[in-house]
């Protein structure tokens, strides 16, 4: 997955808005104002990398069988992974990577803010 594919599946998200709190070098995606992902180019990197939630188990077993994935970097370690998006992760383990990410995020909201996005997808 490179960035544009990246960046166009993430804002498909119902109701997904792309910003810029911590400057211009890095999008934020958020889902009624909770952040889902991060994109940026990387740290001494040409390759742009995707910070994800994930599950804590799930993110330890997915560090553990990529080395494109990493602990969150500048995130919490344990629930936020760091894709680095430089092709050594199919293009469907990411989608579904991110697919997870925004329903952990969803899952943690009020039940009517949940029940209304789950109804868009």
């Amino acid at each position: 997955m490179n960035v544009e594919q990246a960046q166009n599946y993430l804002l498909n998200k119902p109701e997904a808005v792309e910003g810029n709190p911590f400057g211009s070098d890095v999008k934020v995606y958020k889902v009624r104002n909770k952040m889902f992902a991060t994109l940026s180019i990387g740290k001494d990197s040409e390759d742009y990398w995707l910070n994800l939630k994930c599950d804590p188990d799930e993110a330890v077993t997915l560090r553990e069988n990529h080395a494109s994935i990493l602990p969150g970097y500048h995130m919490n370690k344990r629930h936020w992974n760091t894709i680095i998006l430089d092709g050594s992760v199919v293009h469907d383990e990411i989608q579904r990577m991110i697919d997870n990410s925004y329903a952990l995020v969803i899952g943690a909201m009020a039940d009517g803010d949940r029940l209304a996005l789950e109804a868009q997808l």
